[in-house]
């Protein structure tokens, strides 16, 4: 019996759903409700399904990570979205790409796939919030889908998270040795100028890619479509760029006497809070 039940009114089953990102929370999250964590054995959840919005644009590390989750867990985790992965989703936005103001990613590649799996049953949504973090997961207006945070009911903060990953024997997802903090496609608006650094070092061909979907039109002020907001991604081929960001680090808030390209490229990291739990997770 689990410490918080979520029941509905209509007497109908109820699937148990919990939507992995290839990141560290979620999968410590599955671990927990496959009743692999001890002392927490009540949290353990059967027949629960796992699934996996894929974007078709994720980090080779996030498909090892996933291989490796379905292993430990012995279960399988659904891959959705195979039919319309992020590409197809900007052509029918006109090449606009998504942004901290307008998540058309998050919407149609997480959140629609995610609902239309599940359809009308009656379903627990499990989401990796954290006891340390002070914001609002994944919460559905469909009256048949219901959240539940058992990370956060259980009392796991950062901490707990890795040692649940460490015991398993799973770990950390590979990509954040070598400075990625999170799960999500490869040019997740997301990331700091830092993360856009070392995608260049490790992964060049997906940083020319991502230069690729921006469009800057100095003709038409409406088509200044980049990734980061104040300037494109071209402008972190200029090796000082790229050392004056390394150096900041990725935590470094700017100040009023940073040099302008500095100012512009430091990364701060509280922007990420705003991300959805679904896709960052």
């Amino acid at each position: 019996m689990n410490p918080i039940e979520v029941s509905f009114n209509d007497g109908r089953p109820v699937r148990h759903v919990l939507n992995v990102s290839g990141g560290k929370d979620s999968s410590a999250l599955a671990l927990l409700m496959a009743g692999r964590v001890k002392g927490f054995e009540q949290f353990r959840m059967e027949n629960m399904e796992y699934v996996f919005c894929d974007t078709q644009k994720e980090l080779p590390e996030t498909y090892q990570y996933l291989a490796r989750l379905e292993a430990e867990l012995g279960s399988k985790i659904t891959y959705l979205n195979a039919k319309a992965g992020f590409d197809h989703w900007h052509k029918v936005f006109n090449g606009y790409l998504p942004s901290p103001q307008n998540r058309w990613c998050t919407k149609m590649l997480k959140l629609k796939p995610f609902e239309a799996h599940v359809g009308q049953d009656n379903v627990v949504s499990y989401v990796g919030l954290r006891a340390d973090e002070d914001r609002v997961g994944y919460i559905s207006k469909k009256p048949n889908i219901k959240t539940r945070y058992p990370l956060k009911e259980a009392g796991f903060d950062y901490d707990g998270v890795i040692q649940i990953l460490e015991d398993s024997g799973l770990g950390l997802p590979t990509y954040m040795n070598w400075g990625r903090t999170n799960s999500g496609c490869t040019f997740c608006f997301f990331q700091t100028p830092y993360e856009w650094v070392k995608l260049y070092e490790t992964y060049p061909k997906y940083f020319e890619q991502a230069m690729e979907y921006e469009t800057i039109d100095p003709s038409d002020p409406n088509k200044q479509f980049t990734w980061m907001e104040k300037a494109p991604l071209s402008a972190l081929l200029d090796p000082e760029n790229r050392k004056r960001i390394l150096e900041a680090g990725i935590r470094q808030v700017p100040t009023k006497g940073d040099n302008r390209l500095l100012s512009i490229f430091t990364g701060n990291s509280s922007q990420r809070s705003e991300a959805c739990l679904m896709c960052q997770k």
